[in-house]
């Protein structure tokens, strides 16, 4: 049995505020124990609860001034789609995640594909 429309939406909700509150613990606790997390940007995933938590730690130190825009969602069946953007201080940059969620309500799998060419560019001060 899938999720409803509505608690997929309610934990999308959810998922969006721990990732606004920066709360790597939270947004774990979103996950399953066997979950799969991965920024398409040359790394390998991480694979388990604790490692997409520790994962997830190191973007908010990597930007430590992290927020979003969200663009839009997109929901299927067992999933969403949500095309946003990586906001840290002038440093900007668009994103598309593919979430896979269970039945129950669990994210089984994230992945993150960022755009290379636009964050390469606002790092190095030429915005996009």
């Amino acid at each position: 049995m899938q999720m409803s429309r509505s608690d997929l939406e309610q934990l999308s909700q959810r998922y969006f505020a721990a990732w606004a509150a920066r709360d790597p613990d939270a947004i774990a606790a979103l996950h399953t124990d066997d979950t799969r997390f991965w920024t398409h940007t040359g790394t390998t995933p991480a694979v388990g609860r604790q490692a997409a938590r520790d994962a997830f730690a190191t973007i908010f130190e990597q930007f430590p001034d992290f927020s979003f825009e969200i663009y839009r969602v997109l929901y299927g069946d067992d999933h969403w789609v949500l095309d946003w953007a990586l906001i840290n201080g002038s440093v900007r940059f668009d994103c598309l995640d593919l979430v896979t969620v269970t039945a129950d309500g669990l994210v089984a799998r994230k992945d993150s594909f960022i755009d290379s060419a636009q964050l390469t560019a606002t790092v190095n001060g030429a915005g996009a």
